[in-house]
């Protein structure tokens, strides 16, 4: 990896105040919440409104970066949304919140890499500010997965809740973020976590849904128990900084059995491992600046810290980055 030139210097984030329990599960599904939490630790989760969109989400989380650090966004020169759920196929949500915000001279772009998008939208805002080409990104992970999960369906509906998070990224060439990474993607095995648009066949077969969200969770958690831990090693061997050393883990938070499973493989203790999914439940491209930004606010994370973050899942895509918190 490049040495970087970037940092991340803000954070902030928003949930939606509705909130949708396990107990309120159990009125809609055969389900009860002994159940959800024994096999995915998810207690409860925010579901927007119905007028509540991803960009209302991600604006909101930027304004909470903005009072919190007391940083303009007027010099912003790119806007990254890591979403699936956009409000719209066009124009972008990025486009959306340049509007809101009322940021002239920025590009726009909207990132849909689902559960790893965070972590791809970090890695694109580094590449873009190392290289010269950008000074200032906005780099926001929101979700309504709500809109698109199919509430008669038991083993989804447990899962998916929706929020945002928002960082910061600025020209540092002193004091940079960014340490190593790893990338990935098998596509070949898009159809175990898929949400339908113009087609309604993958790989040669047919897709059910009409847009939600259609979960083979077996054969994904089969797949993040296995592939992540291997992740892990590999952005470990592109620095001389041991694993031992790392501070937090911040794994997609996507089941907590999953994340138990996938420190146990990798040899990271959970103790260090943070993870929002227990009263927000799997937010997708939000979870990991969610989880991030709930350390922040109870104090755990503190400057100087290693933090290995690691999103995974739709795809199948996967992206690790090891940063160094200097906020």
């Amino acid at each position: 990896m490049i040495k970087s030139k970037a940092r991340i210097t803000a954070i902030g984030s928003y949930v939606p105040e509705r909130r949708l329990t396990n107990d309120d599960l159990e009125k809609m599904v055969e389900t009860n919440d002994q159940w959800i939490v024994q096999r995915t630790g998810i207690k409860e989760r925010s579901v927007a409104n119905e007028d509540e969109f991803t960009s209302d989400i991600s604006y909101k989380a930027v304004k909470n970066l903005m009072e919190r650090y007391d940083k303009s966004v007027d010099d912003v020169d790119m806007i990254i949304v890591c979403t699936l759920t956009p409000d719209f196929k066009t124009p972008s949500v990025a486009s959306y919140i340049q509007a809101k915000l009322g940021i002239r001279n920025t590009g726009a772009m909207d990132l849909n890499v689902a559960c790893a998008g965070f972590t791809y939208g970090l890695y694109v805002a580094n590449g873009l500010i190392t290289s010269g080409l950008n000074k200032k990104v906005l780099v926001i992970g929101a979700e309504t997965l709500s809109k698109v999960t199919d509430y008669t369906d038991r083993t989804t509906c447990i899962l998916f809740g929706d929020g945002g998070g928002a960082v910061l990224v600025e020209y540092d060439e002193k004091q940079p973020s960014f340490i190593s990474s790893h990338l990935g993607s098998e596509g070949e095995k898009g159809n175990s976590l898929y949400s339908t648009n113009l087609s309604n066949t993958m790989n040669g077969k047919n897709l059910i849904g009409n847009g939600n969200i259609v979960q083979n969770g077996r054969e994904v958690y089969k797949w993040a128990v296995t592939t992540v831990p291997k992740g892990i090693q590999s952005v470990m061997k592109n620095t001389s900084i041991e694993l031992e050393n790392v501070d937090w883990f911040v794994p997609h938070s996507a089941n907590l059995r999953m994340i138990e499973s996938i420190c146990e493989k990798s040899g990271f203790p959970i103790e260090q491992t943070l993870y929002s999914l227990v009263n927000y439940g799997n937010t997708s491209a939000a979870s990991i600046p969610l989880s991030l930004d709930k350390a922040v606010r109870e104090g755990k994370i503190e400057n100087g810290n290693k933090i290995l973050l690691y999103g995974f899942g739709g795809g199948l895509a996967q992206a690790g980055l090891l940063i160094e918190w200097t906020i």
